[in-house]
């Protein structure tokens, strides 16, 4: 009775709940794995990487558009500290929230999507964030100081346990991926799967503007779902780098929060978005 009562509009609720654990299950593992390698580079490299960034001087977008693919959970906080208290420069810090992958990384290890697939997406948002962050750094300056310090400010677990900080990433991550899997098995079960897919896969002019909207959320679900649409084909490779060149974990919120200054903060928001939306556009169409 339980069985069929579960079933709405034609749709089997208790099917699709089985095949989305089951899916999020069998990536378990490799996410685990993932963000445990993860976690040892951030606690092993932190401190050197923070300092060639500070004393990078106008090589700072080639450096860090680099150093911001390294999925280090924090790394664009840090970045942005640095900016605030003019460390790096503005077209630095943009190169670095461009290029950062967040969830992006282990969730397409998971899938077991090709290394070559994922050296040319990291790739395309490396070479993305460098150019826009050596072209920001000619037309902007700004040397005015705030007092911040990053660890007041962010709340991080940094002297926390590696495995422990790695289970939490790992549950957090599959909580996201089941969730938007399970929304996306209901849609493609009541939808017809290719309508759907054509109808926003095609749009290369507007699903842009919509990724970039997603990325720009300050929580590592918007990564995960870009992701996600774009491995499932719901959106376009143009669409997912729109997405993921505008999503940069939390570090907005630690900006807004932290930087007093809310007309810059509104620039930089508006630059990343604007950046995001152009590249994801001309990808679309020559990709």
């Amino acid at each position: 009775m339980c069985y069929n009562q579960l079933a709405i509009g034609g749709i089997n609720l208790l099917d699709i709940i089985l095949d989305t654990l089951i899916d999020s299950l069998k990536m378990l593992p490799f996410l685990f794995v993932a963000f445990l390698l993860i976690e040892l580079i951030e606690h092993k490299f932190s401190d050197k990487t923070k300092k060639v960034i500070s004393s990078s001087g106008k090589f700072g977008p080639l450096l860090g558009g680099v150093l911001g693919a390294i999925p280090q959970c924090g790394f664009s906080v840090l970045a942005t500290n640095l900016y605030i208290t003019r460390i790096i420069s503005l077209g630095t810090l943009i190169a670095i929230y461009l290029s950062t992958s967040d969830e992006m990384l282990p969730i397409l290890i998971s899938h077991n999507v090709a290394i070559s697939e994922i050296i040319k997406i990291i790739s395309i948002k490396v070479i993305i964030g460098m150019i826009m962050g050596f072209i920001i750094d000619l037309v902007y300056h700004n040397n005015k100081k705030s007092d911040f310090h990053i660890c007041e400010e962010s709340d991080c677990d940094c002297e926390e346990s590696i495995i422990k900080s790695s289970i939490i990433h790992t549950l957090k991550t599959i909580s996201f991926i089941a969730l938007i899997t399970f929304i996306l098995n209901v849609v493609f079960n009541y939808f017809n799967e290719d309508i759907i897919k054509n109808i926003v896969s095609q749009n290369k002019i507007l699903t842009p503007f919509i990724a970039s909207l997603i990325g720009l959320i300050p929580n590592c679900g918007s990564s995960v779902m870009i992701t996600e649409l774009y491995l499932n084909n719901v959106i376009t490779l143009g669409s997912g780098i729109a997405g993921l060149l505008t999503g940069s974990g939390v570090a907005l919120l630690v900006l807004f929060k932290s930087n007093k200054n809310i007309k810059e903060n509104i620039i930089i928001l508006s630059l990343i978005y604007f950046i995001g939306v152009i590249s994801g556009i001309i990808i679309n169409f020559i990709i």
